[in-house]
């Protein structure tokens, strides 16, 4: 069995499946070896020509592997050992490849990526950060355009072209975010010529939990200036802050905050109203509910920090600042409220995607990371991916220790400094973990009284990153760090370090994910290294405060403590454990509730994106318009004879006015007299749309006509989408008051989601015949050579098509569908003279 012999769970029968190709790889290595430098080359083209012959990438899998292993040992130094073959079959096969740290999970990537970009439909590796992409495509693409493919790079603040360049090689390295952002500017483009991405064939995603788990709910948004008054935001703040305990109500383990009955009266009192609860009052309602929330469960150094007079959002799992990046909803507003920063219009929402619906779009999906077996429920419920546990390469002998408990914080923090005093009078170097800047420094001064030198590495001091992290394994070395040092970070052993010990782990502090805490852990004892590992946890920690069970309590209790002295107490240790799989649970929990709502939206975006995608690639839209005037007109016509079996009891005059003001130009309208039926009316009406459609055709020559209403149609669609997605946002925020009336929220969100994009379809139809038929052409002088045309009607602003959009300019006045009707009814205005 030989490298299984390490594994003993479900995966050990999928492992000794792959086995048999990894010997047969292995078999190959002196053949591959013998090649010359062109003929190892000349396999990438031998290779295709199998495939186009009727082959598939399975059948390629062991010379290709063989190909890039030995390509792997000439150019970069680093021959793929067995255990990393292994990794790159469970890639190429669309699972999870769980890896110890610093077992080479960059170089396996090279594997599935080099076969599955033979076929030409091209292969994404994604990273979590834009030094990682510019690292592993440098690194690694080396080996690539060796063997003759081409290697992209995709980050933030490239031009067009460099980037539409990128997309088009085979292996395209990039991060998260940039590859999310560019499906939703190519989804606003005008034009084929305006989008960068190909399909989305298969994706690589290195530390897959992360981006796919931690981010997964994240949404990418690009948006727009809104035009709301940021006065509220400081008005909600100041009532806040005058609240007492009593006044509201917390929930930290929901992580959420309401007013209680006390603090609905002093609200009314303070904002001069009669009920909170009214519609009228709803925003008032919102807004002071989001101050409550900033003023209480946010806290500055370990939500976000203050840099430059900005609020910059810190990632709860990376410890890292993520500047670009906004709350959303009103809360980011909030706490810059809360912070007397200068308070941000909230934007408009103009294209949004979560990470979670726009992986599940790629055709095959892998990923690698140290930690996935603990989140292997939710990889297979939400993303149907397996989880396969690579054995490691030399047998890991990392200590791992019981945890040690104490009463308070102060004393935990006391114990860890002797104890970092105790090792680093050996010489042996530590790295202490930290859940947030603030304890961070925190710890750095307890340090800094008992006199050990030391470096601290946090979002607030990134400049040094790299050196402090290159000599966190040297001898006598002493490094504080929140969980910056947790991913991607590779800590080599300084000389005579593995004498004293190997890197120790101190952990300060128990994460709610056990996926953070092991993430930690793993930057000691890599590749066969010795090392150890344990966590100083106190009672007075956030997971053990909020979510320690009573029999943790009870425990300790029995034990008996006093501040100084810790409790190490293996059934305590699982007892922790346990509190945070029960944190896990009620993750996933939220998260697979939210991915309900999420999939309606999700849905309704691939229906329109699909239809805007068919128009750009030049599908003749002339049916589907005509199409579209034949059920307006024969709308309108039944709107305006209503009940009336004969044409005197039918209001002519109105349907001629509505016709004038809805679709053909003043005078156009030439109603029969005396007309026999409805079907004749009809007729008639479109006959004069024929007409009219035939003049411009005979201006502008087909072609030209025909691109006007591809843009006419892409102009409506993306201005009723932008709507819908503000329509949608206000409606989940309000469903889940539907459970008091015995409802199931996610029900009515689906069914009134689906009325309001029939809502939006039917705009979308009215505005493409309105603009059309009422285009006013404006031939150019001759002298300039080209027709042109003036779109009067169209006030878009231009910046979409850079992916900036701001929407239409003519949106600040306009009465939107749900509103109230100006005129006074009562209604909304679809139902009334929207109607």
């Amino acid at each position: 069995m030989g490298i299984l012999d390490q594994i003993f769970d479900s995966n050990r029968k999928e492992l000794k499946r792959m086995q048999k190709k990894v010997e047969q790889i292995l078999a190959l290595e002196s053949r591959y070896a013998a090649m010359s430098d062109d003929e190892l080359k000349g396999q990438t083209p031998i290779l295709k020509e199998r495939l186009s012959q009727g082959e598939t990438l399975d059948d390629l899998l062991v010379d290709a592997f063989a190909t890039v292993r030995e390509a792997g040992s000439r150019i970069l130094g680093m021959k793929h050992f067995p255990v990393q073959l292994l990794g790159g079959m469970a890639l190429h096969e669309g699972n999870i490849a769980e890896m110890k740290t610093g077992e080479g999970k960059t170089l396996v990537s090279t594997l599935p990526a080099y076969l599955n970009a033979l076929d030409g439909h091209g292969v994404y590796i994604v990273t979590v950060n834009d030094y990682l992409a510019k690292r592993d495509s440098a690194w690694m693409g080396q080996l690539h355009e060796f063997l003759g493919l081409s290697v992209g790079l995709v980050v933030h603040g490239l031009s067009f072209q460099e980037k539409n360049a990128a997309y088009a090689c085979d292996i395209v390295y990039g991060t998260n975010n940039e590859f999310g952002f560019d499906y939703l500017r190519d989804n606003m483009a005008g034009t084929k010529a305006q989008q960068v991405q190909r399909e989305l064939n298969y994706a690589i995603i290195d530390e897959v939990d992360s981006v796919l788990v931690d981010e997964a709910r994240t949404p990418l948004i690009i948006s727009g200036s809104g035009d709301k008054s940021t006065k509220l935001y400081a008005l909600a703040n100041s009532f806040a802050r005058t609240l007492k305990e009593d006044d509201y109500i917390k929930d930290e383990k929901a992580k959420s905050v309401m007013l209680s009955e006390e603090g609905i009266v002093k609200a009314e009192k303070y904002f001069n109203l009669t009920n909170l609860a009214d519609m009228e009052n709803m925003e008032i309602f919102h807004n002071i509910n989001q101050a409550l929330h900033a003023n209480t469960l946010m806290l500055k150094d370990r939500d976000y920090v203050i840099k430059d007079g900005e609020i910059i959002i810190v990632d709860e799992f990376t410890g890292r600042l993520m500047p670009g990046r906004r709350y959303s909803n009103g809360l980011h507003q909030a706490i810059e409220a809360k912070e007397n920063v200068k308070v941000n219009r909230e934007s408009k929402t103009l294209a949004t995607v979560t990470f979670q619906n726009y992986f599940r779009m790629f055709k095959k999906l892998s990923g690698m990371t140290g930690t996935a077996k603990t989140e292997e429920d939710e990889f297979q419920t939400i993303y149907n991916l397996n989880v396969i546990t690579i054995p490691t390469n030399k047998p890991l002998i990392r200590q791992d220790l019981n945890d040690l408990i104490y009463k308070s914080e102060k004393g935990k923090f006391m114990a860890a400094t002797e104890e970092v005093k105790r090792r680093h009078a050996t010489g042996q170097p530590i790295l202490i973990g930290t859940i947030s800047i603030e304890k961070s420094e925190l710890l750095s001064g307890y340090l800094k009284r008992s006199g050990i030198k030391h470096n601290v590495l946090n979002a607030k001091h990134l400049e040094k990153e790299a050196e402090i992290v290159a000599n966190a394994g040297q001898m006598n070395a002493v490094t504080i760090s929140t969980n910056m040092a947790g991913r991607g970070t590779d800590i080599v052993l300084g000389e005579g370090v593995t004498e004293v010990g190997g890197l120790h782990i101190l952990g300060t502090e128990r994460h709610e994910s056990r996926r953070i805490d092991n993430q930690l852990r793993g930057r000691a004892g890599r590749q066969g290294d010795p090392g150890s590992s344990q966590f100083f946890v106190s009672l007075e920690d956030d997971l053990m405060r909020v979510f320690g069970s009573e029999k943790i309590q009870g425990m300790i209790e029995t034990l008996g403590m006093d501040e100084e002295t810790p409790i190490e107490n293996k059934m305590l240790t699982k007892g922790i454990e346990n509190s945070q799989k029960r944190v896990e649970g009620r993750n996933f929990d939220i998260r697979k509730h939210v991915l309900q709502y999420d999939n309606v939206m999700n849905r309704q975006r691939e229906l329109i994106y699909q239809q805007r995608q068919e128009v750009i690639d030049g599908k003749d839209m002339e049916n589907e318009i005509w199409s579209m005037t034949e059920i307006l007109i024969n709308a309108y016509v039944n709107m305006f004879t209503g009940e009336g079996q004969y044409y005197d009891d039918w209001d002519l005059a109105g349907l001629t006015k509505h016709l004038e003001s809805n679709v053909l130009p003043k005078g156009r309208v030439a109603l029969p007299e005396k007309p026999e039926s409805r079907e004749v009316l009809v007729e008639a009406i479109l006959a004069e749309c024929r007409k009219v459609l035939e003049e411009k055709k005979e201006i502008l020559g087909l072609e030209q006509l025909q691109n006007v209403e591809r843009m006419i149609l892409l102009r409506t669609v993306d201005a009723a989408w932008m709507e819908h997605i503000d329509n949608m946002d206000q409606l989940k925020q309000g469903i889940g008051l539907r459970a008091y009336g015995q409802n199931d929220p996610v029900k009515e969100y689906t069914r009134e989601g689906f009325d309001l994009f029939d809502d939006m379809v039917l705009r979308i139809q009215e505005d493409t015949v309105k603009y059309l038929f009422n285009l006013n052409i404006k031939i150019v002088p001759a002298e300039e050579a080209n027709k042109s045309v003036d779109f009067d009607q169209m006030k878009t602003n231009e910046n979409e098509i850079e992916g900036k959009p701001t929407g239409p300019a003519s949106a600040q006045n306009k009465v939107g569908r749900n509103d109230p009707c100006p005129c006074g009814s009562g209604k909304k205005y679809k139902k009334c003279c929207g109607a």
